[in-house]
């Protein structure tokens, strides 16, 4: 058997799912209008992305590749809903040499990840505007343990695919 037919899911644990339906609202393609700072130059960029969840591990968890305007990977996150703790979630960008550990909660009508990247800067990542078609995506970064905190990234997301 394939590694991907063993990975991917068809739908969420059914004992879980009204948990996963926090993420699994996302499943399914989506076009990104990504705007990204660059501390070092003090500027934004902007891009064309595309992002792409799906329900894995027999629909224990929901995993995503965002991917560029020339079709390669930029990163994974992968995301499970652990009964003791709630969500936990980990995003990969090799290319970036990425790596954070966030856990995740609804706060009203958000999404709110908050973790730590590899060189020990926090992240907070926020959902935002969630709609069937459409949701908003921020990052925000903290150099000072979360004393202060500057605006990294922003995503206008519109729905492609379910």
């Amino acid at each position: 058997m394939s590694m991907q037919r063993s990975l991917v899911a068809d739908g969420p644990a059914p004992e879980i799912a009204s948990e996963l339906a926090v993420f699994g609202r996302f499943v399914g393609g989506w076009r990104v209008r990504n705007a990204l700072y660059s501390e070092a130059t003090q500027s934004w960029s902007e891009s064309e992305l595309v992002w792409t969840f799906d329900w894995i591990l027999g629909g224990r968890g929901i995993q995503d590749v965002l991917i560029d305007a020339e079709g390669s990977a930029l990163g994974t996150t992968v995301r499970t809903w652990d009964p003791r703790v709630g969500w936990r979630v980990v995003w990969f960008c090799p290319r970036a040499a990425e790596h954070v550990v966030l856990t995740a909660s609804e706060v009203e009508d958000r999404i709110e990840l908050d973790g730590v990247q590899a060189d020990g800067r926090r992240v907070r990542w926020i959902f935002s505007g969630i709609a069937p078609d459409a949701f908003t995506w921020d990052g925000w970064c903290s150099n000072d343990d979360g004393g202060t905190w500057w605006h990294e990234q922003h995503m206008d997301v519109r729905r492609l695919t379910r």
